[in-house]
């Protein structure tokens, strides 16, 4: 059974156009990253990271970045960093609670819900490595040394 069913969510492609996109029918090795908000300094520094490897990856799978931000924040967030991959908008949380990284957090003594920053490598919609509270440094070579 493929882990993504039948959820469709809004992205855009590495140009920025805006799309559907019907997660199953995503074919070959996913990078699939979690992270909880556009242009915040950890999640930029994530995605920088990833867009700097894009050519270490890309031979090896195809990178997707999703967060709860609209379309609207994404474009911008893609733009600001000349970002070269897809980057999907879930504010329903449908991926993320599928996936686990839908979470209670905690902050100054304050609960929320929130992303948890996570990744999966997935091949023929099966996860085959699953990273959760990633640390930013360092992480896009894990994901890199997996595949």
């Amino acid at each position: 059974m493929n882990i993504f069913e039948d959820i469709k969510l809004a992205g855009i492609d590495k140009n920025g156009e805006e799309k559907e996109y019907v997660l199953a029918d995503l074919a070959g090795t996913i990078v699939l990253y979690f992270y909880p908000k556009d242009n915040t300094p950890g999640c930029t520094q994530e995605a920088c990271d990833f867009r700097d490897n894009f050519n270490r990856l890309t031979s090896k799978a195809t990178v997707i970045g999703v967060s709860p931000d609209s379309i609207k924040s994404h474009q911008k967030f893609q733009k600001d960093h000349e970002l070269n991959f897809i980057l999907l908008s879930d504010p329903e949380h449908v991926l993320s609670e599928k996936f686990g990284t839908w979470q209670e957090k905690s902050m100054y003594g304050k609960k929320y819900m929130g992303i948890n920053r996570s990744t999966f490598i997935i091949k023929d919609g099966l996860i085959t490595k699953a990273w959760k509270d990633v640390k930013v440094k360092g992480h896009v070579d894990e994901v890199i040394e997996s595949l």
